[in-house]
């Protein structure tokens, strides 16, 4: 795959907002958007006849909307990444979404060079979460369940090393495997190994989902 563009979906039901997307993407060359869907059918298929590489998928869509396509996603085209496009108003949306394995979400006013950095991230592999709307929606997420959640998690965490415990806790701040490494003194791909190990260890899907089990655990 080395060399070759980053083959994008764009679904969104306002053409608007689909055009403006395209336009920020198309000026990486590295990125090439290779088709647009309405709604969240029309995003499945499109996800699966292109061979995308990222899906980015907006919530609010007629037909199928965006959580009700994620896992239809996850079967029709396994290999594609999603991500979710959002607003800070979908506190429940969101989770549902970070549930069901989704590579991270993105505000609809995010700034088209982090817009390029979410495309980018997922298509080699990773979860994007932008720290300012991480640290936004997470707080937002707080519900009745927090307590229970919060020692479910701690639960969870107990099973790592110090060290592990360490890098979770700057995963749950939204950085990537190089400003971990500078956080904690260590190089990138020490921190990608203990990113993988983590995951394993905790049963997470994504760096995405071990971020809110970081914060629910309270790292």
């Amino acid at each position: 795959m080395a060399g070759q563009p980053i083959r994008v979906v764009i679904a969104d039901d306002e053409p608007l907002i689909r055009a403006g997307i395209r336009m920020i993407l198309i000026s990486d060359p590295d990125i090439e958007v290779v088709g647009e869907a309405a709604d969240g059918r029309a995003a499945v298929e499109a996800a699966r006849a292109h061979a995308a590489d990222v899906v980015l998928l907006d919530i609010q869509m007629p037909v199928l909307d965006g959580l009700s396509a994620l896992p239809e996603l996850r079967r029709a085209a396994p290999a594609s990444r999603v991500i979710v496009l959002t607003t800070f108003g979908e506190r429940e949306n969101v989770l549902r979404a970070l549930e069901h394995g989704c590579a991270g979400f993105l505000l609809k006013d995010t700034a088209p060079a982090e817009l390029i950095r979410a495309v980018r991230a997922a298509a080699a592999g990773d979860a994007y979460l932008s720290p300012a709307a991480t640290r936004h929606v997470v707080e937002r997420l707080a519900t009745g369940r927090e307590a229970a959640r919060s020692e479910q998690a701690r639960g969870r965490v107990a099973a790592l090393s110090e060290k592990e415990r360490e890098v979770l806790a700057v995963l749950g701040e939204g950085l990537s495997n190089a400003d971990a490494g500078r956080r904690l003194h260590m190089s990138e791909a020490t921190v990608k190994t203990y990113v993988s190990r983590i995951l394993a260890k905790l049963d997470c899907e994504n760096r995405v989902q071990a971020a809110l089990l970081a914060r629910d655990a309270g790292l």
